[in-house]
């Protein structure tokens, strides 16, 4: 797992109430059940959709949201959308405020197998959120999973399908799924489980399910007096959200239970929060999960009777890898395949090669860079310890070379 990892904390001061007829989406007649495909890449599941049956965009599916979010307000200008109302959203570090107008009767299909005639919107008024510099790729906004609802939904992320099964002729066919009761709240699903940091300390906990996010694990270190970081976690940069870049602690977690199921030694990041925004904004939770561990398994969510179905997936068993180089890179370009250092974490082998915030990757052993997504670049730097990564850099115009001893951070 890299460290330039992203997740999403979206709190709105108003409810978005539905516009007349049903929203959300319809498979096609007569079918019960629909394959729909998707692209998984650095951890964020991406549906494309087509935007009021003209644009074919690319979406988050994200369980983690209340709503859908068009993140590019140039395309909806463009169409002539109109906006209803406008909204204050308060970011990932719970103070900034952001600004989205809501946009009402927005036409969604994926052409011959689902469509949603009339769904509301919310569009952000800038691009707060650049998506591309962590996920490598375009990314136009974040589709709701309750938007899904109405039906079983299936994640294979084996696969890279979802499957959504008609609610009256859906049941559990294959082995192996364990059923786990789950709480709804507010279009998102909850888990109440247990955390155990330190061998003689186990900790209650309850972890949003969140789709959206591009990590493992994710505990606000102030919810609970067992849920801090481990003594040797790193302060890092922790990722990207809304509002700004976040910052906390990096380290693991013994084990965390998931019904039948248990994840050992789990890379995990550490969030500090104003305690005055906790209780009205994050429904008692203490942290989340993300795709990164749920992809370790195939998942089914009901939404309406509150319950997942959870099965071991191929990488069940994989060791959790941190990045060992104390690179934090973001993605530009045309085609982002221009890397750019973004952060570097004291005392790493990145820090003592004397690699530098704003250096330019244009090499990657013998590869060039070009060559290489964001993703490819991030599994070198994850390779084993000792491992020489030989890299050739941009600075204020000039190339160099440097070479990086990997390590364990944590």
């Amino acid at each position: 797992m890299s460290k330039s990892v992203f997740f999403l904390l979206l709190i709105f001061g108003s409810t978005v109430t539905p516009a007349a007829g049903q929203a959300g989406f319809f498979i096609v007649p007569g079918q019960q059940k629909m394959d729909i495909p998707f692209e998984y890449v650095n951890n964020f599941i991406i549906i494309t959709l087509h935007f009021n049956g003209i644009l074919p965009l690319k979406f988050i599916f994200d369980t983690g949201a209340e709503h859908t979010i068009l993140t590019k307000r140039e395309l909806s200008d463009g169409l002539g959308v109109t906006y209803e109302r406008e909204f204050r959203v308060t970011g990932s570090d719970m103070k900034t405020e952001l600004i989205a107008y809501l946009a009402r009767r927005i036409r969604f299909d994926i052409p011959d197998k689902v469509a949603a005639p009339r769904e509301d919107i919310l569009v952000l008024q800038e691009d707060y959120f650049r998506f591309e510099e962590y996920a490598g790729v375009n990314i136009h906004g974040i589709l709701s999973a309750n938007a899904f609802s109405r039906y079983i939904i299936k994640i294979n992320y084996d696969r890279r399908v979802m499957t959504l099964y008609d609610r009256e002729s859906f049941k559990v066919r294959e082995e192996g799924f364990v059923p786990i009761p789950v709480e709804i709240f507010r279009n998102k699903v909850y888990l109440n489980t247990q955390i155990r940091i330190l061998p003689d300390s186990v900790a209650p906990v309850k972890l949003l399910l969140d789709t959206g996010a591009g990590l493992t694990l994710l505990l606000f270190s102030d919810t609970h007096p067992l849920v801090h970081p481990p003594a040797n976690a790193v302060s890092t940069n922790i990722g990207m959200g809304l509002g700004g870049y976040l910052e906390g602690f990096t380290g693991r977690v013994r084990q965390l239970d998931l019904g039948d199921f248990s994840q050992d030694n789990i890379v995990t990041f550490f969030q500090t929060l104003d305690s005055t925004y906790k209780r009205e904004y994050l429904n008692n939770r203490n942290g989340l999960i993300g795709n990164a561990l749920l992809s370790r398994f195939q998942v089914i969510i009901d939404y309406q009777n509150s319950k997942i179905w959870l099965k071991p997936a191929r990488n069940f068993r994989r060791e959790f890898v941190y990045d060992r180089s104390g690179l934090s890179l973001i993605a530009s370009g045309s085609h982002f395949n221009k890397f750019l250092v973004q952060g570097v974490l004291p005392n790493s082998p990145a820090a003592e090669a004397d690699i530098r915030r704003g250096d330019e990757i244009v090499r990657v052993g013998l590869t060039p860079a070009s060559f290489l997504s964001l993703v490819d670049v991030q599994q070198v730097l994850q390779k084993k310890p000792g491992k020489h990564v030989k890299l050739v850099l941009k600075r204020d115009g000039k190339r160099m070379k440097k070479v990086v001893v990997l390590r364990d951070l944590i």
